[in-house]
């Protein structure tokens, strides 16, 4: 995105956010306005990610939101929204700022055409110093278009607007050795350089009575967030002046750091926004090549295939531990696949009408 300082994302959960009752709390709302501020005071472009919209809903209507079917949920969200938004509007307002709502769907970011909509108007925004404030447009969503979790949103919207750090602000200090709500002795960890399976099995699923994500749906946005070179950071967002201190500096909360090799261009709208339709197993000398960089997947490496996709579906590709190496663009549909896969490219060339590989480089995204 244009101009000389890249963006920063903040998001700011719903335990974060509200109360007990699942109202928004004044001060904490003011609390978000103010370091977003302070941000743009020094020149940072900033992007809120709100969750709160279902629960400010819910207690408006006096109903709980726990339970809720999805129509319920979108009711909620259609009462808690404007609720929302005008009480951010009253304090971005305090400090001289202007707030825009974009509303989200998976479609918006999974078709290409859309996805450049989305960048180009997010891009508007920010040059006039107006804030956009984004969630999920959960009034209109299904299960089918659903992004699921504002942990997910903010790493795709950092991704968008090419953020070069997004701030997670939650109920909990970043990751940490045990669960702190179970386990007194728990250490956090400051520092995160590559998202190897160990961090992935020290994620649990929070407490939380209010919100939809726990640490597994913010270590998978830290994921996809810093495979686009994109720094993540996972705070407590009750901590006084948190945005502010890391703005500062300071080293609050764990530090997720960017892949080495950030992709750009078509590939971020890859990690951004495709909707997975399938999944490649691969052996381990294909999982291998795939992390040294710089090559294709060949049919002789892939050992299983799942999922109903066709030629030019997103595909994620799966190590025999299980952890996914990257996501592609196939060039073959399941059926071919299934023909071609734990073969040489000549024994399969009548199958592969001139395509040898199942995902060529140039369409393959690696996993941090």
């Amino acid at each position: 995105m244009a101009g000389a300082a890249r963006p920063v994302v903040v998001k700011v959960g719903t335990t974060t956010l509200c109360g007990p009752g699942g109202r928004p709390q004044p001060a904490r709302l003011a609390a978000v306005a103010a370091g977003l501020a302070a941000l743009c005071r020094a020149g940072r472009p900033v992007v809120l990610v709100t969750s709160g919209a279902i629960a400010t809903g819910a207690a408006e209507i006096g109903r709980p939101a726990a339970g809720a079917s999805m129509a319920e949920r979108q009711a909620f969200a259609a009462v808690g929204q404007p609720l929302l938004m005008r009480e951010y509007g009253r304090h971005f307002a305090a400090h001289g700022l202007r707030t825009a709502q974009v509303l989200l769907t998976a479609d918006d970011l999974a078709v290409r055409r859309r996805y450049i909509n989305a960048r180009n108007t997010m891009a508007a925004l920010l040059r006039r110093r107006i804030v956009p404030i984004v969630n999920e447009n959960d009034t209109v969503a299904t299960e089918e278009i659903r992004i699921g979790d504002n942990d997910t949103l903010s790493a795709q919207v950092a991704i968008l607007v090419g953020a070069e750090l997004l701030i997670i602000l939650s109920d909990v200090d970043g990751l940490y050795t045990t669960d702190p709500h179970r386990d007194r002795t728990a250490r956090r960890i400051p520092e995160v350089h590559m998202i190897a399976p160990e961090v992935e099995r020290l994620a649990r699923r929070s407490l939380s009575r209010l919100g939809t994500g726990g640490m597994q749906t913010k270590i998978a946005a830290a994921r996809a967030a810093t495979a686009a070179g994109c720094t993540v950071v996972i705070t407590d967002g009750r901590r006084p002046r948190v945005l502010e201190r890391i703005a500062a500096g300071e080293r609050l909360g764990t530090w997720f750091l960017p892949a080495a090799r950030a992709v750009s261009g078509r590939k971020r709208w890859l990690v951004a926004g495709g909707r997975v339709r399938g999944r490649l197993f691969i052996d381990e000398g294909a999982a291998r090549a795939l992390r040294e960089g710089g090559r294709s997947l060949l049919p002789s490496g892939v050992r299983a295939v799942e999922g109903a996709f066709g030629a030019g579906d997103l595909v994620a590709v799966v190590d025999p531990d299980g952890r996914e190496v990257g996501r592609g663009i196939a060039a073959h549909d399941r059926r071919t696949l299934e023909l071609m896969k734990g073969h040489r490219t000549s024994e399969v060339a009548h199958l592969a009408a001139g395509r040898a590989e199942v995902i060529h480089r140039d369409n393959l995204v690696l996993s941090s």
